[in-house]
């Protein structure tokens, strides 16, 4: 009897290879980054094989730590990067060009001609459940089109289609309802390529990978170094959706915040299309076979972990980052320092790029603990605000809300998140929801695991912050942080 599930996430600055026993227990894991590439200010690019090989090396790495015979494998899941695009010959095998990366920013100038035409952007929403923005798949596929890096008879598509091509030997091209969903040429409500999209972004639909459910077979292994053939590939999730998943986020109202950079954020909102009138994104959360959709909303703040890296690398305040949260304990608790953390502009709700960060109230006698704390409260309280406008577009009350990321760690944030939510906050043990969601997928589709079992082995070992301050206190902090958030706007 097969044993273990090997899960995939491919990142944007490395990828990750780990093997889980038949418990969701890590027992291998690998990783290893590749360069990262900028040919112009504003563009990010990957070389699709050092892609490749960069999941040689992890994988490599998570055999040899976990001691296991690769025959026992019963299945592979795929996690990645999501909006990042490859363009390939599969008559050459070979890359047309560099991935493209989802940070990139080469395409403002035709996404916002785009935007200019209000209607037009008003029936993409409403299609795709995205806004208009570089960021997204298509306008990167119409520039490699243009720039004619990919021709009618190449294929093209996000990471995990060009992981799956590579890893079946080139016989299966395909990817899932979340990724393509991310693309901005999927229809939310067919889950299929939709015909006027691919018109306006120049893609051919026979460029285009076939889309499936979440937990179908995409694929058999077959040629690849250090894999045995015939090993199916059952599972694959971009990687905000596989960390919904992960965290266990399977009902509405369920939600989950990744603390990065940024904070990333995705609420379950059940099998119905809704329609944010904040501008949060709506996207597919998973499709199981034989199931309708589940769809989410996605929103984030723009900074996240990275104000705490200003304190650090700017401000000089301390060394480790760790060291932000014993400072923040020292801070007067009668200060009233409230800090806007706009240095990228502010994300949703608000969607004002041209706003500055900001640290307000100070006095003579606040200083690098009242600072710290204050910093810690706005990157709890953005997350609030969204989780917020999430619970009005979607009708549905947030239950609780999943954590993951390396801020975690921090308890002080967990509190505080709690308190600015008057909500729990569940934190699992091990925190790499990310690359355990599409695990439980690929275990799921390939029936290692059953739906019963999966719930089992997701909430097991949650660590919980429970509210420990009253709603007037929530209310009061709510108060501060909206006539701050006017302030800058006036700058």
């Amino acid at each position: 009897m097969k044993k273990y599930i090997l899960a995939i996430d491919q990142g944007t600055t490395g990828s990750t290879v780990v093997i889980f026993n038949s418990n969701a227990e890590a027992i291998g894991k690998g990783y290893a980054e590749f360069p990262q590439v900028y040919p112009k200010p504003g563009w990010v690019e990957h070389n699709p094989n050092d892609i490749l090989e960069s999941i040689q090396t992890a994988l490599k790495q998570a055999i040899k730590e976990s001691l296991i015979n690769v025959n026992d494998i019963a299945a592979i899941g795929i996690t990645n990067q999501r909006e990042t695009v490859i363009s390939w010959s599969p008559k050459s095998k070979t890359p047309n060009y560099n991935a493209i990366v989802w940070q990139c920013r080469r395409t403002s100038e035709f996404t916002e001609k785009l935007k200019a035409n209000k209607p037009l952007a008003a029936k993409i929403f409403k299609t795709t459940g995205l806004v208009i923005d570089p960021y997204f798949s298509s306008s990167k596929m119409r520039w490699l089109v243009e720039q004619k890096y990919h021709t009618a008879k190449d294929y093209v598509g996000t990471i995990d289609a060009f992981l799956i091509w590579n890893l079946s030997g080139g016989e299966s091209f395909v990817t899932d309802v979340s990724n393509a969903s991310r693309t901005q040429l999927m229809s939310l409500k067919t889950l299929n390529w939709d015909p006027a999209l691919l018109k306006l972004y120049k893609i051919n639909e026979n460029s285009l990978p076939k889309i499936l459910s979440s937990n179908a077979l995409f694929g058999i292994t077959k040629n690849f170094p250090q894999l045995p053939d015939g090993i199916p590939i059952h599972g694959v999730l971009g990687d905000q959706q596989a960390a919904l998943y992960g965290q266990g986020a399977l009902q509405p109202g369920e939600a989950k915040c990744t603390f990065g950079t940024g904070s990333f954020i995705l609420m379950n909102i059940g099998e119905k299309i809704k329609s944010s009138k904040h501008k949060l994104l709506t996207t597919v959360a998973w499709q199981l076979e034989g199931q309708k959709p589940k769809y989410a909303f996605e929103g984030g703040a723009f900074i996240c972990g990275a104000a705490v890296q200003f304190l650090r690398d700017q401000l000089k305040f301390f060394k480790n980052a760790d060291e932000v949260e014993s400072l923040a304990l020292k801070a007067n608790k009668e200060s009233k320092v409230v800090c806007v953390p706009a240095f990228s502009g502010l994300g949703a709700p608000y969607w004002d790029p041209d706003v500055k960060a900001a640290y307000m109230g100070l006095t003579r006698g606040d200083g690098i603990p009242e600072i710290c704390y204050a910093t810690l409260e706005s990157m709890a309280m953005q997350n609030a605000v969204i989780l917020e406008a999430m619970q009005k577009d979607s009708g549905t009350r947030l239950k609780h809300l999943n954590v993951d990321g390396g801020a975690v760690k921090n308890t002080l944030l967990m509190q505080l998140q709690a308190d600015l939510l008057q909500k729990k906050v569940l934190k699992p043990e091990w925190i790499e929801s990310t690359v355990l969601g599409v695990a439980l997928m690929s275990g799921l589709g390939s029936g290692f695991w059953t739906e019963k079992k999966i719930k089992d082995l997701i909430l097991k070992n949650k660590i919980q912050f429970k509210p420990t301050k009253t709603k007037l206190w929530q209310n009061h902090r709510r108060a501060r942080w909206d006539k701050a958030i006017q302030a800058v706007k006036v700058l």
